[in-house]
């Protein structure tokens, strides 16, 4: 191997490493709420790999990374410089980050049934949708589900 060759394989090397590892998603949720723990499975399950941190009060997390409070949900998590507020499906939050939309993130206000981590065991799914946030804070419909 020569040394043109060589400087390019090492150069690429932390390419490699991404694309082998999996995302990791920072999640922020008190420590006794359940549906919580079940949406980090969901998390899991669907290639992410979770950093969760349990604390007492999520507000100054959805303060810091500039959650509107009348989107805010039971926990909040941080990936690659966007937030995730509430239950989001994994394939939302994957759309984002492969489309890199100039936004602040996504929010799956409130707690509905049938979302991630608030399934039901009849299945039920109420509509809901999953909002793009602008760095304004404005909101735009990302995703609809259960529709």
């Amino acid at each position: 191997m020569n040394r043109r060759n060589l400087l390019l394989l090492l150069g690429s090397a932390p390419l490699w490493a991404r694309a082998a590892g999996k995302q990791t998603i920072v999640v922020h949720k008190t420590p006794t709420c359940g549906c919580c723990g079940v949406w980090v499975t969901h998390l899991e399950t669907s290639g992410f790999a979770t950093q969760v941190h349990d604390m007492a009060d999520v507000t100054p997390v959805k303060t810091r990374l500039g959650v509107p409070p009348r989107l805010a949900s039971c926990h909040t998590a941080e990936i690659e410089g966007y937030f995730v507020e509430g239950h989001v499906p994994a394939a939302d939050i994957r759309r984002m980050l492969s489309e890199k939309p100039a936004a602040r993130g996504i929010a799956v206000p409130g707690m509905p049934a049938g979302s991630p981590g608030m399934e039901v065991p009849s299945g039920q799914v109420d509509p809901y949708d999953v909002l793009l946030v602008g760095k304004d804070g404005s909101t735009s419909v990302f995703a609809s589900h259960g529709k």
